[in-house]
């Protein structure tokens, strides 16, 4: 991918865009309606724009791990094959270089503080006006971030959780991809099958898992997991 000053314009008022020539968006969303919708948002950006979709989050995936060139990931955070911020944090395991901004009907602001924690480029709630959206992607593909104007982002998180949010970004994509099937309550064995890999490599990954959440059970790492999702305080070595 070529540097992101080599795919920045200016336009008339000294605004900075993307080179439209240059510039790849991926819309992924399951909802085709939705999908529809930011289309026309990222459509009007600039002429010509390039804009893939992924409906799931294994198309997502697929497409970037076959070396598609994405400039931005435009990611729900409720699509088919992810919980919580597991989609994200695969992302930005696997494709550090890829922007990715959240665009989700969860306007939260616990959820959009874990979404920066965890490496998103910004946040753009689903009820934001045409504008709006467009003047935050604009943002991004600027190199900046981006997120509701009513968030706080400078108070720091509880000591608990911000320790356990660093832990869950030392994991490797293929130990989030283990830790999003243990979440859906798959056996050892069921996991190897859907990763084509064998079960020792599996109890592998599981035992690195705890080891970095610094949990003893895989029920525990399960359980901090979805309180990180929840937006929850978690206390770390709980029974």
């Amino acid at each position: 991918m070529a540097p992101r000053s080599a795919k920045i314009g200016q336009r008339a008022g000294g605004l900075a865009v993307a080179d439209a020539s240059q510039t790849r968006i991926m819309i992924a969303d399951d909802h085709p309606l939705v999908r529809g919708a930011l289309r026309e948002a990222v459509s009007g950006l600039v002429d010509g724009i390039q804009i893939v979709e992924a409906g799931t989050f294994d198309e997502v995936s697929d497409m970037l791990g076959k070396g598609a060139d994405i400039d931005l990931v435009l990611l729900d955070l409720t699509m088919p094959g992810v919980q919580g911020f597991s989609g994200l944090m695969y992302l930005r395991a696997q494709h550090p270089g890829t922007p990715v901004v959240i665009v989700s009907g969860n306007e939260d602001r616990g959820v959009i503080r874990r979404c920066i924690e965890f490496g998103a480029s910004g946040f753009i709630p689903k009820s934001v006006d045409v504008d709006t959206m467009r003047g935050a992607i604009r943002s991004v593909l600027d190199g900046g971030a981006w997120t509701p104007s009513d968030v706080d982002l400078s108070t720091p998180a509880d000591r608990e959780t911000s320790d356990l949010v660093k832990r869950l970004a030392t994991l490797t994509p293929q130990q989030v991809r283990v830790l999003m099937m243990l979440s859906e309550g798959l056996l050892n064995k069921q996991i190897a099958y859907e990763l084509g890999v064998s079960e020792a490599t599996v109890k592998a990954h599981v035992s690195a898992i705890l080891q970095k959440l610094g949990v003893e059970s895989r029920t525990q790492a399960v359980i901090a997991a979805s309180k990180i999702a929840a937006g929850q305080p978690v206390p770390l070595g709980f029974e």
